[in-house]
């Protein structure tokens, strides 16, 4: 069955690149990952100062707006901006140019998934500990077994729109990260955090009204099996952002308020 699942059924075109070819090497690399952020990165920075990571941070975030962009205006340009269908669009398999094209755009796209893993490796070495949260770890760690799927057997198609909406959003949030580092009072600023975080929570709704689309067109010829991938992974992830988002920019600023009036009503009363 296994030989079958990962051999027989995937696609042709894709099933000698590299990660892709032999399912091992990316749950590998994905259990390496995981000891690193949760083992072995706390246990090694225990009692040693956070690295000063700046320049490293300036290359790499430069590097991902740059990355990110391309691939958006690509698939704009080769897919999407044109002929393709916002409500059912079967993967093209065959070896056509443009084809090739997309099927090489969705791989170059995992291959950005697995290069986002590194955030979370700067965050260990920076003693961000805070940051490498539940919430984080499982939304890298998912994007690189899904989007490994769809390189694997999907790549193209209705599905693709996701990794074009999710580009577009990186390359504001590294955007953010970049001028974060570069300029420091931009770290700080609750604004662009609160929208940034309201155009990822929107990305997630719009991936799960794009997915379930292909639930009720039942002649629709891209697979409805992968609703049940994309749908529970974009929910989850709606749902986590959200109450995210409400602890932290609604929740937390009203309590932060009560905090200062009640502060402020006891000075009063004491005369101060």
């Amino acid at each position: 069955m296994c030989h079958s699942l990962f051999f027989v059924i995937s696609d042709p075109r894709t099933k000698d690149w590299p990660f892709i070819a032999k399912p091992y090497q990316v749950l590998a690399l994905l259990a390496l990952y995981l000891t690193f952020v949760l083992k072995w990165g706390p246990n090694y920075m225990k009692n040693r100062q956070p690295f000063n990571l700046d320049k490293i941070l300036i290359v790499y975030n430069t590097f991902q707006v740059f990355a990110c962009a391309y691939l958006f205006i690509q698939s704009i340009n080769v897919a999407w901006g044109w002929d393709y269908k916002w409500f059912c669009e079967p993967v093209d398999y065959s070896y056509n140019p443009k084809a090739i094209t997309i099927t090489k755009l969705v791989y170059f796209y995992f291959a950005l998934k697995v290069i986002d893993l590194f955030d979370t490796v700067f965050f260990v070495l920076r003693k961000k500990f805070n940051q490498v949260s539940f919430l984080h770890i499982y939304h890298h760690t998912g994007m690189v077994l899904l989007i490994w799927g769809a390189v694997t057997y999907l790549p193209g198609g209705h599905g693709t729109l996701i990794g074009v909406i999710n580009s577009f959003v990186h390359v504001v949030m590294y955007a953010y990260y970049l001028l974060s580092v570069a300029v420091p009072s931009v770290k700080h600023s609750i604004f662009i955090k609160k929208h940034v975080t309201q155009l990822q929570i929107l990305q997630f709704f719009w991936c799960v009204v794009h997915m379930a689309v292909i639930v009720f067109k039942t002649d629709c010829e891209f697979p409805r099996w992968t609703s049940a991938l994309f749908l529970p992974q974009n929910l989850f992830m709606l749902v986590l952002f959200t109450d995210f988002y409400i602890k932290t920019y609604i929740k937390k600023p009203k309590q932060q308020l009560k905090a200062q009036i009640n502060g402020s009503v006891g000075s009063q009363k004491n005369g101060t």
